[in-house]
């Protein structure tokens, strides 16, 4: 399958802005359709908000998406869970034929399934990625998933554009969850827990992955017995919390011990049925639940969470535009790497709402809704992106291995772009597990701005309104160290 010119093209665009792992998020559909309207959209997050380019290619999605990128930004491939593109858009050598069933043959522009692919780098290899993926394997009586496959790609092979050298490993047959497939660091920094919930069951299913490839697969019986169907599930961002979103309306929440791969001290969260959604801030206290016209927040630090619901936003009434408008419901959400939650519209419209401030308690999480226009339609699309930036627990029972990512006190780094500037520059940063703060000196030493960065975020653009001509100190300081970078304005 090969894209045309233009995908190229902003491609190329793309790769000079991009940044982080986790930066990249491709939607869309109808490249060949010939409307302006249809299409497929890349967002990234370079310049610490969603940049949006328009794109016309091959792949199609629909609500299966994966992919990743290198640490500097530059797409390395992705997946629709009908076949893997290589980061031209073209079909990866090896790349088809990806979850055999009659149900993946229905959708050759992409699978209906959420969290159905999921991509993580393989332990101590930097060439070789693991894509784990689902698909329905049984439509009757009822839509039910049996395996777990496992593809692995090398990034080395082909010129550096990839190929697929393993594919369709069944590395689970069990009764299994539609989606919902999640990752978490193991304590160690290095290795993963694979995550997915077993059905007609209260069981959850880990795999640990390591250096080796999957060296255990076990499972814990905990929580609330399940049925094959849709929802959302994932990770906080410090990975020791794990929430599992059933279509019925219930939540369940869990503490994670990453070092042993056990749940414990479940708390049952009921919402409205009909909860298709679900995300927790980046600073692990919210969590936040969608239920087609109505928007929920729970406090995590409450005595009593569930009675700390608060409605933080109604569906407005706002019609997608286009030939086809549609309502901007509530769907499914994802936390970016700009420190905002986005969610899906429900219904293929051309818009991702916001949470703009999802680190603040009720209404101050500031709700926009269509406040993303996407510029073509998609089909409630968003990338399955565990936290990659985790690093060990220092100090704990399972900090056994070295994995290159330095104790807390000297991972902090900072860059400021431009120097000299009129006061707006761009700051980037290690992100953290913690909140920091950013101050700027004048030459006197007295603070003339301040602000607080939020935790695992690493890009911030600042406006410092007033600034006289001189030489300034930006800094910022975390609970075990302090970086600071000289910047001049003019």
């Amino acid at each position: 399958m090969k894209s045309i010119l233009l995908t190229l093209l902003l491609f190329c665009q793309y790769f000079a802005y991009g940044q982080g792992i986790n930066n990249n998020w491709i939607t869309g559909y109808g490249g060949g359709f010939g409307d302006p309207d249809f299409g497929e959209s890349t967002i990234d997050f370079f310049t610490g908000s969603a940049s949006i380019s328009l794109n016309h290619m091959e792949m199609d999605f629909r609500q299966t998406h994966a992919n990743i990128s290198d640490s500097s930004g530059n797409l390395l491939f992705f997946t629709n869970g009908y076949y893997i593109a290589d980061a031209n858009g073209d079909t990866m050598l090896n790349g088809t034929g990806i979850n055999p069933s009659t149900f993946t043959n229905m959708f050759p522009d992409g699978l209906t399934i959420p969290q159905a692919s999921l991509i993580i780098p393989k332990p101590d290899d930097s060439d070789t990625y693991f894509l784990f993926h689902t698909t329905i394997d049984t439509t009757v009586p009822l839509y039910a998933v049996h395996f777990l496959y496992l593809t692995e790609i090398d990034m080395s092979l082909n010129g550096g554009k990839g190929e697929v050298i393993n594919k369709n490993q069944i590395v689970l047959n069990d009764s299994i969850s539609i989606g919902k497939i999640s990752a978490v660091k193991h304590g160690n920094g290095r290795d993963w827990w694979i995550i997915i919930p077993g059905t007609f069951s209260s069981r959850y299913i880990k795999l640990l992955v390591t250096p080796i490839g999957i060296s255990s697969v076990s499972s814990q019986n905990i929580g609330i017995h399940t049925i094959p169907r849709i929802g959302q599930a994932g990770f906080n961002n410090s990975g020791n919390k794990y929430f599992h979103l059933d279509f019925n309306g219930e939540i369940e929440l869990f503490d994670f011990d990453r070092c042993t791969g056990l749940y414990s001290n479940q708390i049952l969260l009921n919402t409205t049925v009909g909860s298709a959604g679900a995300c927790l801030s980046s600073n692990d206290r919210f969590l936040y639940s969608s239920a087609t016209d109505s928007l929920f927040q729970f406090d995590l630090t409450a005595a009593n969470v569930q009675a700390s619901q608060t409605l933080v936003a109604v569906y407005d009434s706002f019609l997608s535009a286009g030939a086809f408008p549609l309502p901007t419901f509530f769907e499914h959400m994802a936390l970016a790497p700009d420190g905002k939650i986005y969610m899906t519209t429900g219904n293929g419209t051309q818009h991702y709402h916001i949470i703009d401030q999802p680190d603040s308690l009720g209404t101050a999480c500031n709700v926009i809704q269509h406040g993303l226009n996407l510029g073509h339609y998609y089909y409630n699309t968003l990338p399955n992106h565990p936290n990659y930036h985790l690093g060990p627990l220092v100090g704990s029972v399972c900090d056994t291995v070295y994995t290159g990512i330095p104790p807390p006190e000297e991972r902090l780094t900072l860059k400021l772009y431009p120097s000299p500037n009129s006061g707006a520059f761009q700051i980037t940063y290690t992100p953290l597990p913690e909140n920091l703060i950013l101050q700027v000196f004048n030459i006197l030493g007295e603070e003339v701005y301040s602000q607080l960065l939020p935790q695992w975020s690493q890009l911030q653009n600042i406006y410092v309104p007033n600034l006289t001509a001189g030489v300034y100190m930006a800094t910022i300081t975390s609970s075990a160290s302090t970086k600071s970078v000289k910047f001049l304005v003019e």
